[in-house]
């Protein structure tokens, strides 16, 4: 144990007084790098020193990994008691709660949790067996509007007293909206399944359908810690204020600049309105940016400035002014790649530094490819969150089936996964009979399977011995489960279900990833029941460890132990920090998004998630753009984004390279007289190249062919070297898009003259060498 006073005394006096605030309403408005990490961590345990038991508090975190890495550094300073402490996800700390009142509602307490994939899998089955247009009732937009339902607190009963909402689907020609909705609920009751979105919604339900269990935990939870309250939903906001009524003492931690989820349903006036929630709240500030240079604070201010709906603060800091936020244009979205690879690639060597001191950052996913190719060609490792994630990789969804299914028999959509793989002769015609059966006995089909000889299905006796054979298999399962811990269970299981021995028959390179995954898997299973030894009332059971797969997340699975470039949405960045950050996109219809201009609000949010962007860098930020980008396969002009103007012009640094190439026109230009430049508009400069002095220096021309190795200084003519007889068989050459190769034989002459290369990346090319980027480097 660490003593808690010299750890207090660390606190800058802005940090300090919330930190020991013990009782009554209180809000921490904390800038971005202010250190507001640290104030809950601090607060909690200087609750705990003054008596507070770590049972009666609860801490709410934006990501399960924020919150481990809070609990060891409470751990150490107060010791071993810090395990009791209630602290995760709204959804992983509800999760819990129901687990231990489940039967109030109606639940098992085993109850599985449905991922988003589950649900969509669920919704497909639903559109089919009613027959309706998947072209119309298409699975992805129905769990979305379901998803909103949940989160605004309509239910199937809300939503059918609610004659606008009918309508409006009646309108967008889904008047079966609400059918599905209730098929789906029932379902999933059924199934003894909750999504996501019931966590919060059930967690509603419980506590206002039964007084009796919101005393027990307004009683439990007498001091509540709310981090990033800015993105709390309608749902969650409701649990808050519910449990925290009683005692009222309730801590939150925001910042509404950096409210960035309203298309989840975060709803920021949660945060601009707490004060007229409760009484007598004490307000705090954290200004001061430890995270960020001087220019990068101002900078994010001074866009900032453009949102009229926000709290005041004046976010600062103390450290260095540093370098200025460089922006950099680029003619396309491949030059723009290859200009964030080379200055990636630049800054490592020149500064010495590890590929993890990088994060580029765009507005979506797609934007992710031209920097993908980049950064292959420069041998730059690099890492893509947000995409798929570990646990949504096939081979890993069908161990996962098996073990929800040991837990839970009644999971209808882990049955359906498994119970003809590996392939065992149970056919989707016999599997179709018993959804049928299932439904007219209403029972699951589990129950029908484990009854097949009572019920009579047109199936022969081989199939029910198949089945028979299949239900015997998962109750021993069953059965092991009850002595045994997660990892025995799940090695078992991949054995004995032939999992892996189907994989084993695929020889391919996918195959054998695919088993490895199945290994990551274990070894993962083995880490978290050894982990499950440090944590209050856990056992390290196949339940728990459920649980904490479907919570995770790409972020909270990261143990930042892998030297790879960072590449992820705008959004899942939040929280996190880089020295070097690259913020691509920066254009308009992009970033802002053209869906997210309709009302000041969007753009507003818009704005945030900028901020949020820019303020995620320590040392340098980058901001590039391009002239004309391929969206839906057509190139389009692309413009400047408005918040690059909107920055101040004394924290930017404009790098645009020079514009070598210049079209030679065939007519006199004289004719055209002058152009009168005070009648345009113009925007702020960006300088295009820099003025004509006379002859330039050696350094200057080195620094030209760097920025442009296929041709001279001046631009007009390509470099001699690609004409001429020096270049010959068996030099070595560089090319920006291909990489680094070897000629391997010239043919022709003068303008038809061509290189036949054989590339390191990108095998052997035929070059037009007028044309041809090269560079000679042996």
């Amino acid at each position: 144990m660490q003593d808690l006073q010299q750890q207090l005394n660390l606190l800058n006096e802005a940090q300090y007084a919330p930190t020991v605030h013990k009782d009554g309403p209180l809000m921490v408005i904390a800038g971005a790098g202010s250190g507001k990490t640290r104030v809950l961590t601090y607060r909690i345990a200087y609750l705990m020193s003054q008596g507070v038991d770590a049972f009666n508090i609860l801490a709410l975190t934006f990501t399960n990994k924020a919150a481990r890495e809070m609990k060891n550094r409470i751990s150490q300073i107060v010791g071993g008691e810090a395990k009791n402490l209630w602290m995760g996800t709204f959804h992983s700390i509800f999760a819990k709660i129901l687990r231990f009142e489940a039967d109030k509602l109606g639940y098992p307490s085993n109850f599985t949790i449905y991922d988003s994939q589950d649900s969509e899998r669920l919704l497909r089955a639903i559109i089919r067996e009613m027959g309706l247009d998947k072209d119309i009732y298409k699975y992805k937009q129905l769990r979305s509007r379901i998803s909103s339902f949940k989160n605004s607190l309509i239910t199937v009963r809300a939503y059918f007293n609610n004659p606008d909402l009918v309508e409006a689907d009646a309108m967008a020609k889904r008047p079966r909206m609400g059918d599905i909705y209730q098929e789906y609920c029932d379902r999933c009751f059924k199934a003894g399944a909750m999504d996501f979105d019931d966590l919060l919604l059930k967690t509603n339900e419980l506590l206002n359908r039964f007084p009796e269990v919101l005393a027990k935990y307004q009683d439990r939870f007498r001091y509540i810690l709310v981090d990033e309250y800015q993105d709390t939903n309608h749902s969650q906001y409701l649990i808050v204020r519910a449990l925290s009524d009683k005692f009222q003492n309730i801590c939150v931690v925001g910042d509404d600049a950096q409210s960035i989820y309203a298309f989840r349903g975060a709803n920021i006036n949660n945060i601009l309105n707490f004060q007229r929630d409760y009484d007598d709240v004490a307000v705090y500030r954290l200004e001061q940016n430890y995270r960020s240079t001087k220019n990068i604070v101002e900078a994010a201010n001074s866009v900032i400035e453009h949102n009229k709906t926000k709290l005041d603060k004046v976010v600062w800091t103390a450290n260095e002014d540093g370098n200025k936020i460089k922006v950099h244009r680029s003619i396309t979205d491949g030059e723009e790649g290859r200009f964030v690879a080379s200055s990636i690639f630049e800054n490592k060597m020149q500064q010495q530094l590890m590929n993890g001191d990088f994060a580029v950052l765009y507005r979506t996913n797609a934007q992710s490819r031209a920097i993908e190719d980049a950064l292959r060609k420069r041998d730059i490792p690099y890492r893509i969150y947000g995409g798929l994630s570990f646990y949504q990789r096939k081979e890993i969804k069908d161990v996962l089936a098996y073990l929800r299914l040991v837990v839970n028999p009644k999971d209808e959509e882990s049955l359906k996964r498994v119970i003809n793989y590996p392939a065992r002769g149970i056919g989707q015609s016999t599997v179709d009979k018993l959804v049928v059966a299932a439904k007219h006995y209403g029972r699951s089909i589990f129950e029908v399977m484990a009854n097949i000889d009572r019920i009579d299905l047109k199936i022969n006796s081989g199939t029910k011995t198949k089945l028979s054979n299949f239900v015997t298999m998962i109750q021993s399962f069953q059965i092991m489960n009850e002595g045994a811990n997660a990892f025995e269970l799940t090695e078992h299981v991949t054995k004995k279900t032939g999992l892996v021995q189907e994989l084993k028959k695929d020889g391919t390179p996918e195959g054998v990833a695919r088993i490895e995954n199945i290994e990551e898997l274990l070894n993962g299973i083995k880490d978290f029941v050894e982990g499950q030894k440090e944590v209050a009332d856990a056992t390290g059971a196949l339940t728990e460890f459920l649980e904490d797969v479907a919570l995770a997340t790409d972020l909270d699975n990261d143990k930042g132990d892998d030297d790879r470039v960072a590449l992820m949405t705008i959004h899942l960045a939040k929280g996190l920090e880089f020295p070097y950050v690259y913020i691509v996109g920066m254009e308009e219809d992009l970033f802002p998004s053209a869906m997210s201009m309709n009302t000041r609000s969007e753009l507003e949010e818009e704005r945030r998630l900028f901020y949020v962007a820019l303020t995620r860098a320590e040392k340098q930020a980058y901001l590039t753009y391009t002239q004309s980008r391929y969206r839906w396969g057509k190139l389009i002009d692309a413009e400047p984004s408005r918040f690059i103007e909107e920055i101040d012009d004394q924290y930017l640094d404009h790098i645009t390279p020079v514009e070598n190439y210049r079209f030679k026109p065939m007519i006199d230009t004289d004719i055209f007289g002058e152009v009168d430049k005070s009648k345009l508009r113009l925007k702020k400069p960006v300088p295009s190249a820099p003025p004509k002095i006379g002859k330039p220096t050696p350094d200057q021309l080195r620094k030209l062919r760097k920025l442009k190795p296929t041709t001279e200084a001046n631009g007009n003519e390509p470099s001699a070297n690609l004409f001429n007889n020096e270049l010959v068989a068996g030099n070595k050459v560089e090319h920006t898009r291909f990489g680094i190769g070897e000629v391997l034989k010239i043919d022709g002459v003068g303008n038809d003259k061509k290189a036949e290369i054989r590339f390191e990346a990108g095998g052997i090319k035929k070059l037009l060498l007028r044309f041809a980027k090269l560079k000679v480097i042996g």
